[in-house]
């Protein structure tokens, strides 16, 4: 093991200390009952727009985000930055569906998207299977935010999962108590020491190189531009290009992210937030450098962090820059911001995947749905069933693993799109037919994945051309084609289909 890092430990652990006393404190913070699932899981609806900005902001922005995207850029290159434009192309879906979203949820009760999926469609199989899919998709997703801590914990000279365990019974104990206020409150701490952090980092670290060119041209050509492609096949920009596109779908399907967009205070502030959490994608950008900084400064060969640590190889890109360029105060302080970075979002996702179970899953089982405290009380203990099944994930199997059923995460949460995101906007699609189509993208999306080895892309032929492209956005184009030629046939022998909202449900 290597030699602890006391100064840095010291300062990681005091900024730890802050956001644990934050996120028990925050139960008394806009005090409303929390014995109610609707205070507990979304805060009562009560984040305005500064407060939703920290919010979603700290949900999609994680701390296996700081670890993984710079070590993409400094493992894969160009490829990487994909991200950036991802995030782009996101914020219009944002402006142009939630605040509807909002609209109806708030008017009819809605916690979940599948809450809203059994009222659109009149289907309770249908919203079974959006919660499925959503709890399926956010346990990996947990799993390697505690990577994120595990990552700079070892960087800081400590081996073993004692540190994980803490941190995991901290996280545990401030969700069950307090809900989604706090992770809303130590959002704010989050988001603030990463942009710190980030900020610094790319002033520091090029003056410290010699500029940005002196570290472009340390870079080899390959690493900083996507090859050409060749003949009858779009390469890799057909790759980047789906990647984006099917990243941005996918990303406010989440559960975690439809939480944090259901908890504002209103449609408008929603609105404005479209507008404003951009300003996210400038960070990222900046985030996604440090990988290009890391590579240009001669870090290829990583540190050795121990045994435990050999498998998260690339990941440490990150750490080892901030080692190898700041002061250890400093590096106290962007260690804490991944740690903290991976609080927030776990906090969240956890709340969001209890939401699911208790509103749209627990009834099934029983046969009898619960009710006022009862219905928070199970959140309560199912947000703690799910942080340590992530846990159990991250000490008994393998990394590649979670990182493995993350990319499927993508492909299965993007399947809910038809029903979900376009479902706003119509009722036109026959719910049996919106169930099918989901399962034919779930099975086909699955295969691809399993078929390229779970690499994000899969290569289809057509007409003498190879065309490689996302295999989440693939796999939505045939849940689609399936769902709209089942609807055709289904809505002449089926009739009219219900629907509990109505159009004016759907505007302010």
């Amino acid at each position: 093991m290597n030699t602890v890092n006391w100064t840095a430990l010291i300062v990681f652990l005091a900024l730890f200390a802050l956001v644990t006393w934050l996120g028990f404190a925050s139960a008394r913070w806009r005090r409303g009952n929390l014995d109610d699932l609707h205070e507990w899981g979304l805060g009562g609806r009560r984040f305005g727009t500064v407060v939703s900005w920290f919010l979603i902001g700290g949900d999609l922005y994680t701390a296996y985000t700081f670890i993984a995207v710079p070590a993409l850029a400094f493992g894969a290159g160009a490829i990487a930055f994909f991200a950036v434009p991802y995030t782009i192309i996101a914020y219009p879906i944002l402006f142009v569906v939630f605040p509807r979203m909002w609209n109806v949820c708030h008017k009819r009760g809605y916690l979940t998207a599948a809450d809203f999926v059994t009222g659109r469609f009149g289907n309770r199989w249908l919203g079974l299977a959006i919660a499925a899919t959503g709890i399926l998709a956010t346990m990996p997703y947990i799993a390697l935010q505690l990577v994120g801590i595990q990552v700079v914990v070892g960087a800081l000279g400590i081996s073993g999962d004692l540190p994980l365990i803490i941190a995991f019974a901290v996280l545990a104990a401030f969700t069950f108590s307090s809900g989604l206020r706090a992770p809303a409150s130590i959002a704010i701490v989050k988001d603030i020491l990463i942009y710190v952090t980030a900020f610094v980092a790319v002033i520091v670290i090029p003056i410290r190189m010699g500029g940005f060119g002196a570290i472009f041209a340390a870079i080899p050509k390959a690493h900083l531009l996507l090859p050409v492609p060749g003949p009858h096949t779009t390469g890799l920009y057909g790759v980047y290009a789906t990647l984006a596109f099917g990243s941005a779908l996918a990303l406010f399907m989440y559960p975690h992210a439809m939480t944090g967009i259901l908890a504002a205070s209103s449609s408008k502030a929603i609105r404005r937030n479209s507008v404003i959490i951009p300003a996210y994608s400038v960070m990222l950008g900046l985030l996604t450098l440090l990988g290009v900084f890391a590579a240009a400064a001669g870090l290829a060969k990583l540190p050795e962090f121990g045994p435990g640590f050999k498998e998260f190889a690339g990941n440490f890109a990150v750490p080892a820059l901030f080692l190898h360029f700041f002061p250890s105060w400093f590096v106290g302080i962007a260690f804490a911001a991944v740690g903290i970075g991976a609080l927030v979002p776990s906090a969240i996702m956890a709340i969001a995947a209890a939401n699911l179970y208790t509103r749209n899953i627990h009834g099934l089982i029983v046969g009898r749905a619960p009710e006022g405290a009862q219905e928070a009380r199970i959140a309560k203990w199912v947000s703690l069933l799910v942080k340590l099944g992530a846990l159990a994930f991250i000490l008994f199997l393998p990394l590649q693993y979670a990182i493995q059923f993350q990319l499927l995460g993508g492909i299965w949460m993007i399947q809910t799109v038809p029903a979900v995101m376009l479902g706003v906007f119509t009722r036109w699609f026959d719910d049996l037919a919106l169930l099918i189509g989901w399962a034919v993208g779930m099975v086909m999306g699955t295969w691809m994945a399993a078929a390229m080895h779970f690499g994000p892309a899969y290569v289809v032929h057509i007409a003498g051309w190879a065309l490689p492209g996302y295999t989440a956005l693939f796999s939505l184009i045939a849940n689609l084609a399936v769902t709209i030629v089942l609807t055709l046939v289904l809505r002449t022998m089926r009739g009219e289909p219900r629907d509990a909202t109505l159009a004016s449900d759907y505007v302010p």
